[in-house]
């Protein structure tokens, strides 16, 4: 289906068309927020009462759990052939995670966090984001690369849990911070079920739904997938852990906002974009090669630099960062509309 129409004219909606594809939209964006915040809630009872430890449930629990929205929308979005969804959701999160999220939590309150605490999860996300470039640069990420991320996914975490737990570093208080932060969890062991199943079902159904709405959308005004994967899709998808952040962010749970972000970012790329392209190969659009994976890039590598040499992320950091996002936005549309 092409995104105009034959004579390059974006196809027109009728008046309840777009009443219909908004409120989906909304919808979608409500699902995946009340439906990441009770599987997670859910998954962190369930893992307490199988007596996990705060900081496996952290490191794993509440990290996949609140990027289980960008995994079932690339997902979604890739088995429909929405490849610019699909690829522009995970790289459009992780730009949202840093910029807009992290802004959000530093103009609330000031980010100071431990080098020691953060230093590993940092480089795993550099590393990770230079290895997601190389793969970009052949134009598809294919199966054998997806196992690839997702094994060492399997290690990172692996080695993460048993080092912490052998040498009591600070990066293991971090994520039992994670964990101790759900205040609020199901007390029964039925009720935390049912928190999961039906979590799973609000992510499912509020992914279908936006990403819909969010192709429709982006047909009717002559922009392309990727356009919109990178920006509503990427935003919509990363409510959950938005929501997250600022709540530690106004508890003045600083290491555990960075955490949050960090730690979800890491998820994106090796777990979302590993597991998504076993399932199809991932043809990576143009517009992201050449343009929005070099800001990924670079927005990871001020973050991790800013975060190694322990300055603090302040106010100021905070507005700049929601500046340079919503410049980013600017050029993103701003190229679309172009004649």
């Amino acid at each position: 289906m092409s995104s105009v129409g034959d004579a390059g004219v974006p196809p027109r909606l009728s008046d309840d068309r777009v009443v219909v594809t908004y409120v989906q939209l909304i919808a979608g964006f409500i699902l995946l927020i009340l439906g990441g915040e009770a599987l997670v809630r859910g998954a962190v009872s369930l893992a307490r009462r199988l007596e996990v430890s705060p900081l496996l449930i952290g490191a794993t629990v509440v990290a996949f759990g609140t990027s289980m929205p960008e995994l079932v929308v690339s997902l979604g979005a890739v088995l429909k052939g929405n490849m610019g969804i699909a690829f522009g959701n995970v790289v459009g999160s992780n730009i949202a995670n840093l910029l807009l999220i992290l802004g959000i939590a530093a103009v609330i309150s000031p980010v100071v966090v431990q080098r020691r605490a953060v230093a590993r999860d940092v480089v795993a996300l550099v590393l990770a984001t230079i290895m997601l470039m190389g793969f970009v640069q052949f134009g598809r990420i294919v199966p054998w690369q997806g196992v690839l991320m997702l094994v060492l996914l399997g290690c990172l975490t692996s080695f993460s849990y048993w080092y912490e737990r052998r040498c009591n570093r600070g990066a293991g208080v971090v994520h039992a911070e994670e964990a101790e932060a759900r205040h609020t969890l199901p007390r029964h062991y039925w009720l935390s079920v049912l928190f999961v199943v039906l979590g799973l079902a609000a992510v499912a159904g509020g992914a279908h739904l936006l990403v819909d709405a969010a192709t429709v959308v982006a047909r009717a005004m002559g922009i392309s997938d990727a356009v919109i994967g990178l920006t509503v899709v990427a935003v919509g998808s990363s409510l959950p852990e938005l929501a997250t952040t600022i709540v530690a962010a106004y508890r003045r749970h600083a290491d555990v906002a960075f955490g949050n972000v960090i730690g979800s970012s890491v998820f994106n790329i090796l777990a979302i974009i590993g597991f998504v392209s076993i399932v199809r190969t991932i043809e990576v659009p143009v517009e992201i090669m050449g343009f929005d994976i070099w800001v990924l890039l670079g927005v990871t590598a001020v973050v991790a630099f800013v975060a190694l040499v322990g300055w603090r992320m302040n106010r100021a950091f905070g507005l700049a960062a929601l500046m340079v996002y919503g410049a980013f936005l600017a050029l993103q549309y701003e190229g679309s509309f172009k004649p």
